[in-house]
């Protein structure tokens, strides 16, 4: 038996796939619902607001397959404890396994081999129309999944018209599910899954389909059930998105945890969870360096204030873009510069070199180091992509222009001392500038 405080435990969970072969009938909800239906005392324990998986395959079945051609392994020896109340992103690349181990917690699929422990009532939004009969209409679907969870009628009525208010489906609601546009699921799916306040809330990547502005509330959503005491677990590829809604992340890679800490201290692991650094680019062979006849380009690094390389920054610190490049020719006017953009493809800002060293000069052959400091409280929070060029004047050639050559995460601390002051939701805007503000004030005679 877990602990009360606990929210979720699994114990060595790993769940494979058998290629060519139908290894598991229930890998979606829909299909899992239709199975509890037709069987409703086999699938009792399983839908249990407390409910275990216990391992279904013995240590010599593993050993045997460890190493098998014909097996894909989704999740590896994954263990784990989510305390109630916890905020827990989950983010890896593709593949990783994040959406399978959501499945597993939601009692869609279950595991090759492990256990997992989960208490209380769980609403989930793994994919598009989740949970939702077609034939039946989006008033009806509301109080199906109500009834799933165990809420009484009275209950979902209750919460009837703050969730389609805020799906904003109120003229189709009538309508079957089945007419639904990809979006009018998405939106009445995620106002199912927060308002009928579960005990756990775990919300997939499916969100990401969304429209620009739905998906602005359903994070403030997030953000409120969380601030409300009740546990969610959110994948997410928007790293904004889990280092503000988050105090813990899961970083899967291979379908094993590679990381589990901070939010911010665990985002900045996956932006280096590839071969190389995300902040630094160099060539060590000229003959491959991006370039032309006057100029080529040797690397781009991103370092904090006392110099070193880094994929993470505190909003209020400064951020320095540096550009080490060869001059092959003389007698030319040159200008680096770099432009960046933000995770929405929003281009921020153009920085060109001023230098008034070398403004309006020529620069001689030889190698330079060039770098642009950003100061602190300027970025806005999120993932910031680099595009580094240099052209040269009279005649304008280019030499070279690399987009998202680099990257770098800037992450907003919330302790009070940034732009954001006491504001603790989302904050618009590529930038995010530090302004002096000054008040007069005269007392009511």
């Amino acid at each position: 038996m877990i602990s009360k405080n606990i929210a979720i435990k699994t114990e060595g969970i790993s769940k494979h796939y058998r290629i060519g072969l139908r290894d598991e009938i229930h890998d979606s909800l829909i299909s899992a619902m239709v199975s509890y239906i037709k069987s409703p005392l086999k699938n009792y324990r399983k839908y249990r607001s407390l409910y275990k998986f216990e391992d279904i395959k013995n240590t010599n079945y593993l050993n045997h397959y460890e190493n098998s051609h014909d097996i894909i392994w989704a999740l590896r020896d994954i263990s784990l404890e989510v305390e109630k109340g916890e905020v827990v992103g989950i983010i890896g690349r593709n593949g990783a396994g994040k959406s399978t181990l959501l499945k597993i917690l939601s009692k869609i699929t279950s595991p090759s081999f492990g256990r997992a422990e989960v208490r209380g009532k769980i609403s989930s939004l793994l994919e598009v129309g989740t949970g939702f009969h077609p034939e039946l209409t989006g008033r009806e679907n509301i109080y199906l999944n109500g009834t799933i969870l165990g809420m009484r009628k009275t209950e979902v009525s209750q919460k009837f018209d703050e969730i389609v208010e805020f799906s904003g489906v109120e003229k189709f609601i009538d309508t079957p599910v089945k007419r639904y546009s990809v979006g009018m699921k998405i939106r009445l799916g995620f106002s199912v899954a927060a308002y009928l306040e579960p005990e756990l809330l775990v919300i997939d990547e499916v969100l990401a389909v969304g429209d620009f502005d739905f998906q602005k509330k359903c994070l403030a959503k997030m953000e409120d059930v969380g601030k409300h005491g009740r546990t969610v677990l959110f994948v997410s590829h928007n790293m904004q998105a889990i280092t503000r809604l988050c105090s813990r992340a899961i970083l899967l890679q291979d379908g094993k945890i590679a990381d589990d800490g901070p939010a911010d201290k665990v985002v900045a692991a996956y932006l280096t969870s590839g071969s190389s650094s995300r902040s630094e680019r160099f060539w060590k062979d000229t003959t491959a360096c991006p370039g032309g006849e006057v100029a080529r380009l040797r690397g781009v690094y991103v370092k904090d204030e006392n110099g070193r390389v880094s994929e993470s920054f505190d909003i209020r610190k400064p951020i320095g873009i540096e550009m080490v490049y060869e001059v092959l020719k003389p007698g030319y006017l040159l200008l680096p510069h770099h432009n960046l953009y933000n995770e929405d493809g929003v281009h921020i800002f153009t920085t060109i070199d001023c230098d008034p060293k070398w403004r309006r000069r020529h620069r001689l052959p030889g190698k330079y180091v060039s770098t642009a400091w950003i100061p602190g409280n300027f970025l806005s929070e999120g993932i910031i992509s680099v595009q580094s060029a240099i052209f040269t004047l009279e005649p304008q050639v280019k030499q070279f222009n690399e987009r998202d050559i680099v990257s770098f995460q800037v992450v907003d601390s919330m302790d009070g001392n940034s732009a954001r002051g006491d504001w603790s939701r989302s904050m618009r805007g590529a930038v995010r500038p530090l302004l002096e503000w000054t008040n007069n004030y005269e007392k009511f005679e």
